[in-house]
């Protein structure tokens, strides 16, 4: 059992201004393995402070002085990845092969990317006796959610740091400890003083007053869609700059060309990854009407060997999601989906046989699901997989659209130009081909709910920063 009572605020580690305290549990064993202080909008107040303070120099730092930045934290991470990958096991309960070989990488792989994108980022363009120049924009609240904590918590402080930008961190209250382990990385590689800030809160306290504090000139926000509007909300009474990352319920569409055993087995495997709870996970699985036991059968063989336990087991695929309220959720969501119609392939409520502790979940699958069905409206956010059947191409694409989200999708086509023409035609931020898989590097974001902004490699830079017209500059 760890306590962690301070905040990280102007480059030393702080005693909170309030005396509230969460326990961080860890979901396999439901028992706390942490303490956390809570932080309030004083806390906010000083860490915001601090941040603007030191943007004046940070922001006029050279490319060169913040890509050794960076190099440096980069070596300072890589010393660090195992402690890394434990918190995240043990905060929201990835199985260890998982956090060591995904979760903690992610993390190393957004600073890579993004010391790669700083050596090669044009800040200037002149268009005509006009220099047109990309400015840091100020200083950046950030807010992260804990199915992807070092992922999402990296591919937001390494585009600020790259930029120029100061910055106030709220990770998520649910898993802390792998941000505070950040906190002392970045500390280690020697961030300048009030550059990064870290404030351990909830959304309703220290997530409100960033998002409403007047010296905080950008919000960069990933969690759900409700929390989402209420930071845009929030930070319209500032007209401060808003980029969020939200929910998903993306469609995984099987041309009738493909190669159904293969297929159907890897879109069961990429839903059921981490415990379902990933934003762009496939959770929609779209298949010919007259191929729906066949794809059922398929699918029923495949998740047989998604075994849900132990974090630590070898023999672990999933481990249990993140906490009881969200388990709660998920067995609501999978009893609506008996409750409308829809055919239990492999699951259902209840946890896993034998597993009479923990926040574990049946992997469940539903066939016969009509898109109508909330299984298929709502993110569920855990292992449940919904195969909904089309009549042909065009119907394929009416229902993949048919949603409020549109963060990611996936087509599969033994006929890659095929597969690239309906990808053209379903509005969503990414589409997968084939099984392709993310690039780091590529544009990370959605349309519609899913989000505003994109971030990851070079695009993730500009939200961070301003555009000024210099007119006159270049003159004869």
């Amino acid at each position: 059992m760890s306590h962690h009572q301070q905040f990280y605020i102007n480059g030393q580690w702080v005693s909170p201004k309030g005396t509230q305290t969460l326990d961080v549990i860890n979901p396999a064993t439901e028992e706390a393995v942490a303490t956390i202080a809570l932080g309030n909008k004083e806390d906010v107040d000083l860490a915001v402070a601090a941040a603007k303070a030191a943007f004046d120099s940070y922001s006029n730092t050279t490319r060169e002085e913040r890509i050794a930045l960076l190099e440096r934290i980069i070596e300072v991470f890589k010393k660090r990845m195992g402690d890394v990958a434990v918190a995240i096991s043990q905060e929201m309960g990835a199985p260890a092969k998982l956090a060591k070989a995904a979760q903690a990488p992610s993390g190393l792989g957004h600073f890579v990317t993004a010391l790669g994108a700083l050596k090669e980022f044009e800040f200037e363009e002149t268009i005509g006796t006009t220099l047109v120049t990309k400015e840091p924009i100020g200083v950046c609240g950030l807010i992260t959610p804990w199915n992807w904590p070092m992922n999402q918590l990296t591919c937001k402080i390494a585009p600020a740091l790259a930029t120029g930008c100061t910055m106030v961190l709220k990770p998520s209250e649910v898993a802390p400890l792998s941000a505070l382990i950040l906190a002392e990385i970045l500390e280690e590689a020697g961030v300048p003083a009030g550059v990064f800030n870290l404030v351990n809160g909830d959304g309703p306290t220290v997530g409100a007053a960033m998002s409403g504090h007047p010296d905080i000139d950008m919000m960069s926000f990933t969690g759900s869609t409700a929390a989402g509007r209420q930071v845009m909300t929030n930070g319209a009474q500032t007209i401060k700059r808003v980029a969020l990352e939200l929910g998903g319920k993306s469609a995984n569409i099987l041309l009738d060309d493909v190669n159904f055993e293969k297929m159907v087995a890897h879109g069961v495997m990429s839903c059921m990854n981490n415990s379902g709870q990933s934003c762009n996970a496939p959770t929609r699985m779209l298949v010919p009407n007259s191929r729906m036991d066949e794809v059922a059968a398929i699918a029923q063989a495949a998740v047989a060997k998604v075994k849900a336990g132990d974090p630590n087991a070898a023999d672990t695929v999933i481990g249990p999601v993140v906490s009881k309220a969200q388990w709660t959720k998920i067995q609501d969501l999978i009893t609506a989906g008996i409750e409308e119609g829809a055919k239990v392939v492999a699951g259902g409520p209840g946890r896993p046989e034998g597993l009479d502790k923990g926040y574990y979940v049946k992997p469940t699958i539903f066939s016969h699901v009509t898109n109508e069905m909330t299984i298929a409206r709502e993110e569920i956010f855990g292992p449940v997989l919904s195969i909904i059947g089309y009549e042909d191409e065009d119907d394929a694409v009416r229902i993949a659209n048919d949603t409020r989200y549109g963060l990611s999708g996936y087509v599969s086509s033994s006929d890659l130009d095929r597969a690239r023409k309906v990808a053209r035609r379903i509005r969503t931020g990414m589409v997968h081909l084939n099984g392709a898989q993310l690039d780091p590097r590529a544009p990370f974001g959605g349309y519609k709910e899913s989000g505003v902004g994109r971030e990851w490699g070079h695009y993730g830079f500009e939200d961070f920063l301003e555009v000024k017209s210099i007119f006159g500059y270049n003159q004869a």
